[in-house]
């Protein structure tokens, strides 16, 4: 979350450094493999990441969100749409909601919650329909006598 708040102020700053930084912060290389790929999942999506938060975002443009929200939004929009199976939709939401809830303000949590939930459920509707039509069918059939 920390790269892509960076990126979002700052979209010049060199590989090299976002790097460093991950090898600083997390000083394992298996947490900085994930987090760099985590970051660029993100990059490589972003278009179409941005173009889900705003669907899911009534009222709100992307560009007006406060920054911390938007790329915790854009990772957990990532995890949920891009990253599966690989984090589950509840969990990436989850995980989310605990960065929002330490470095967001305090109304961010309801915020990411209500947004990150509604792109999972688009999500879920477009890539595992619901069978509405099979069960209204079935409900709706007339009962055939058993010979």
């Amino acid at each position: 979350m920390q790269l892509l708040f960076q990126r979002d102020l700052n979209p010049h700053v060199p590989r090299e450094a976002i790097e460093q930084f991950a090898r600083d912060r997390l000083g394992n290389p298996t947490a900085e493999a994930f987090c760099l790929a985590l970051y660029d999942g993100v990059l490589r999506h972003i278009k179409d990441i941005d173009s889900r938060i705003a669907a899911a975002s009534e009222n709100w443009k992307l560009h007006r969100m406060a920054a911390c929200d938007r790329n915790v939004l854009r990772l957990g929009t990532y995890e949920i749409v891009h990253a599966t199976p690989q984090t589950p939709g509840p969990v990436a939401l989850d995980e989310a909601i605990e960065l929002v809830r330490r470095y967001g303000s305090e109304d961010s949590p309801s915020f990411v919650n209500g947004v990150l939930d509604k792109v999972f459920r688009v999500y879920m509707e477009q890539t595992q329909p619901v069978r509405a039509e099979e069960h209204q069918s079935e409900e709706t059939a007339p009962l055939t006598p058993h010979k």
